[in-house]
């Protein structure tokens, strides 16, 4: 079956960012010149997606207001002859069908993708987590609606994470089945060394069935005290199978400091306008680094 909705978790307070993310949320942050949040949606809609939900929360109507038309912009630039900045802001509204919705209170990314429950009805549907840009060849959200293609189970994005990094995110129990595709047997949110099943860890992107919403509303508030998506897909993984997909592209996490930075400097080098000027700007500094 076709993934044609996807979900966008996007109602973090991105107190990591800060002061950045006091008045501007953290997902439109931008990457040289466009918000980190459109790198998203556009990997979405080139995988396939039709229908997009984006989950927001108080203070995130930049984010709504960047996907719609802007009358006043884009006669500004008719009238000034810049025909082609008037197609890229056009095209930025008419990328998908884009709804959105509050997350009232931020419990956790179980609740938000819960949220999503009467927009996703009875289709499957792919997460794409708001804090993760992953640039890559081929989509990672289509790398994982692949799978799910071939063998109708719910699937995780994975990479390996070092160790110490590992245990701020969740661990799998895996098989491979082939290549870069493995069965997922368990996983845990937040493993202490004890509890590591190994070091791939889900990071950013899944494609679940709509079970998962009744055994989200099943599931107890674990790490953080947080209804968790990780618990929820455990019990998913033990009761109809998950596949992981370790997956072919660069994430940059923007919810970090650092990853943000990471992201402008990858995007800034190949950018199209300004790439060759920032890549001998990047020479000099590196010049003067002991």
């Amino acid at each position: 079956m076709k993934i044609k909705k996807a979900v966008i978790p996007a109602a973090g307070l991105g107190t990591r960012v800060l002061p950045a993310s006091k008045a501007m949320p953290k997902e439109m942050l931008p990457i040289v010149d466009k918000p980190a949040i459109q790198y998203i949606v556009e990997e979405a809609v080139k995988s396939g997606i039709e229908d997009i939900l984006i989950i927001t929360s108080r203070g995130k109507t930049t984010v709504e207001d960047h996907f719609d038309r802007a009358p006043e912009l884009e006669d500004r630039l008719l009238r000034s002859g810049k025909q082609q900045a008037y197609d890229e802001i056009v095209a930025i509204s008419k990328l998908a069908n884009i709804q959105y919705i509050r997350q009232k209170e931020t419990k956790g990314l179980g609740h938000a993708v819960l949220c999503a429950k009467t927009f996703v009805g009875g289709d499957p549907f792919a997460v794409l987590y708001g804090d993760d840009v992953i640039l890559s060849e081929t989509p990672v959200c289509k790398q994982l609606c692949d799978a799910y293609e071939e063998f109708g189970l719910g699937v995780a994005g994975m990479k390996e994470v070092p160790t110490d990094q590992i245990l701020k995110y969740c661990s799998l129990a895996v098989e491979n089945i082939r290549d870069n595709l493995y069965k997922v047997t368990d996983m845990i949110e937040k493993p202490s060394r004890e509890q590591l099943f190994s070091n791939f860890a889900i990071l950013g992107r899944t494609v679940l069935p709509a079970s998962i919403f009744e055994i989200l509303e099943n599931t107890p508030y674990g790490a953080g005290g947080e209804l968790q998506l990780t618990d929820a897909m455990r019990t998913l993984a033990k009761r109809e199978g998950m596949v992981g997909v370790d997956f072919e592209g660069t994430r940059y996490d923007m919810g970090n400091k650092l990853g943000i930075l990471q992201a402008i400097v990858e995007v800034g080098l190949i950018h199209p306008e300004v790439g060759s000027e920032f890549k001998e700007y990047l020479k000099k500094v590196t010049s003067r680094l002991s």
